[in-house]
């Protein structure tokens, strides 16, 4: 996908999403609020890349006519929502749950890139900045008029610190990579049972548009719930090719190479069900997971380079 391919769309009156079509590795959804009569304005994540972040900045500046960008939100530690920080304006206030900053002070990816990805994404010119303010549990922060809420699932589930923005007038709610719209979730750096448990806690907010952190935008109660149950059933069949694994002696590899997925096998991203088994596999062992395995089993089941657009 090419970064013009990606466009601004406006949810709302002043709520816009940054939709990249794409929406695999590296390539995220963003968002922008804005408050009519203050001219201020919120950012939800960045983008990977300098080319992509500015691409967003501006459509999103010509969109509201210059609005002041007064704060932005990281929904979670990894770079293709927080690498573009550093384009924010100095003035710009960055918010995230405290543990996705401590996510972000940790990141080995932004310093010593694996060469995993065919392209390589290119943050070469990228400045690490973390957020300056953390929340806990939940947070509220006011654009003028316009409420905005933050909050953590309480639990690790797509990342430890992931958070979502809730605007409760509106219904209008971004979720970060706690959703992936017709896409192969990732919790090789959250925790299965938490991502299951963060799916009803999502429903309840009852929004009636939901900005995935990958996939395409969701209207309509009937479509958010489809969606979350997609979720949920993949998940569920994690955990069941991981209980078949550890029964027959499996390792990760060998578990993904022969368990049938179904109705996910030709969906973006397929063989992420390699590192989501080995960090189910290291959680039910009580030991760490080691990242370098499971991104070279991953590469071998894929048979070379993850395909990336970034």
């Amino acid at each position: 996908m090419q970064v013009e391919d990606a466009s601004l769309q406006e949810i709302v009156p002043g709520v816009y999403a940054w939709m990249q079509p794409e929406g695999g590795w590296w390539v995220n959804n963003a968002g922008f609020v804005t408050d009519e009569d203050s001219r201020e304005a919120m950012v939800i994540d960045t983008c990977v890349s300098s080319e992509r972040t500015w691409r967003f900045l501006d459509e999103a500046d010509r969109a509201t006519g210059g609005a002041r960008v007064r704060m932005a939100l990281n929904t979670h530690q990894h770079g293709d929502h927080t690498y573009g920080n550093h384009l924010l304006p100095e003035t710009t206030v960055i918010l995230s749950q405290e543990r996705a900053r401590d996510g972000i002070l940790a990141d080995t990816i932004f310093t010593e890139p694996p060469r995993i990805w065919e392209p390589m994404p290119d943050w070469s010119d990228a400045v690490l900045r973390v957020p300056e303010v953390t929340f806990g549990d939940r947070a509220v922060v006011h654009l003028g008029g316009r409420r905005v809420e933050l909050h953590h699932p309480g639990e690790a589930a797509h990342t430890a610190g992931d958070a979502v923005a809730w605007l409760p007038e509106e219904r209008v709610l971004f979720a970060g990579d706690l959703v992936f719209n017709q896409g192969a979730p990732l919790i090789f750096m959250g925790d299965l049972a938490g991502s299951r448990r963060s799916l009803a806690w999502l429903a309840e907010f009852g929004a009636e548009h939901l900005v995935p952190g990958h996939g395409a935008l969701l209207s309509g109660a009937d479509e958010i719930r489809a969606c979350l149950d997609d979720l949920d059933g993949y998940f569920a069949l994690v955990e069941e090719v991981d209980a078949h694994a550890r029964a027959h002696g499996l390792s990760p590899l060998e578990a993904a190479r022969t368990c049938d997925l179904g109705r996910y096998a030709n969906r973006p991203d397929a063989e992420r069900i390699v590192l989501n088994l080995h960090r189910v596999r290291a959680d039910h062992e009580g030991v760490p997971m080691d990242m370098a395995d499971a991104f070279a089993d991953t590469l071998a089941y894929a048979g070379g380079p993850l395909h990336c657009e970034a």
